[in-house]
């Protein structure tokens, strides 16, 4: 059985920082695409950034500069460190997990919420 745990979330004042967490099980996480997702009242859930199997990563230009996605394969973990936090960051981030093959493998995590208080 596959999950994806995402743990870190919490209130916090703008400004501040906060390091997200998804420990992932039932996967070979190495061979995986990983990333980091978030969804905002009323709003269509977005990328936030993403890290592939070989390390490639790309991030969202809202958050470019402030925060960071990292790997332990070791660790079957995947992190978000986010700095310099605004209110427009408020959000449930959910991690997720794909592999594309000759089929489809595509997982999400039940989301940690972020709330930046201004």
């Amino acid at each position: 059985q596959v999950q994806l745990v995402e743990s870190g979330g919490g209130l916090v004042q703008a400004g501040e920082s906060l390091r997200l967490s998804c420990a992932a099980s039932g996967i070979i996480f190495s061979r995986y695409d990983v990333g980091w997702y978030r969804q905002a009242p009323g709003n269509q859930r977005e990328l936030v950034a993403h890290i592939t199997r070989g390390g490639f990563i790309n991030y969202a230009d809202s958050v470019k500069g402030r925060f960071t996605i990292s790997r332990d394969n070791a660790k079957n973990t995947v992190y978000l460190q986010m700095n310099s936090l605004k209110p427009d960051d408020t959000a449930v981030y959910y991690c997720n997990a794909a592999l594309v093959t000759t089929l489809v493998m595509n997982y999400w995590g039940k989301g940690t919420l972020v709330t930046v208080s201004s």
